[in-house]
């Protein structure tokens, strides 16, 4: 049976560096992103960010999201779909995911419902703070996904901070691990690859 790494915290917290500098140490592991899980919101552009809470456990294709991880969880193979982030809705392509030994499963609500998080092997939760998680979305979102600074502000304000206290800072009493500052702390990363390692072997 195949074991669940689980990565959460806030938008911006540093969650992907973490599975990028554990890629390094563990390269044999498949990797779910709660994000590609995303209901499809075709209405909202720029100027209505507003108008689709991305920030509520809703927002997720939460019954999708179990049964694949089930499934890998049990050795079977799924189709992980993919989300465009300009568009704001699922792709057509989807993904050919085997099953491994390790998942790694990496999202800001991924502690949030109690039976994706009992297929969870070992959770951790990044703590970094508020006004660097922030940057780093800015930055992310204009870069990446085409925003605007006005809209992207906007959906903080109203759905990105808000639903980080209600929804996601809460799932921290649920973490084996706390990491502070990310990908920047490299003793947790060193206990991480630790554990990861035992797991291949």
């Amino acid at each position: 049976m195949a074991r669940i790494i689980g990565i959460t915290g806030g938008s911006g917290a540093g969650k992907t560096t973490i599975v990028n500098s554990v890629a390094e140490v563990v390269p044999d592991f498949q990797f779910i992103p709660q994000d590609n899980y995303y209901q499809s919101a075709e209405h909202v552009s720029n100027q209505n960010i507003t108008e689709f809470n991305f920030d509520h456990p809703s927002a997720f294709d939460n019954e999708l999201l179990y049964a694949h991880l089930r499934a890998l969880k049990d050795g079977n193979p799924v189709e992980m779909p993919t989300y465009d982030f300009v568009r704001h809705r699922r792709s057509e392509q989807t993904v050919h995911i085997d099953p491994a030994k390790l998942i790694i499963f990496e999202g800001i609500m991924i502690f949030f419902e109690k039976r994706v998080r009992d297929l969870i092997d070992l959770k951790i939760y990044v703590d970094t703070p508020d006004d660097i998680r922030f940057i780093r979305r800015l930055q992310r979102d204009m870069k990446e996904r085409g925003r605007t600074m006005e809209s992207v502000l906007s959906q903080y304000l109203e759905y990105v901070r808000p639903g980080y206290f209600e929804f996601t800072e809460p799932t921290k009493a649920f973490a084996d691990l706390i990491v502070p500052e990310g990908g920047q702390n490299e003793k947790a990363l060193e206990v991480l690859s630790s554990f990861m390692r035992s797991i291949m072997d």
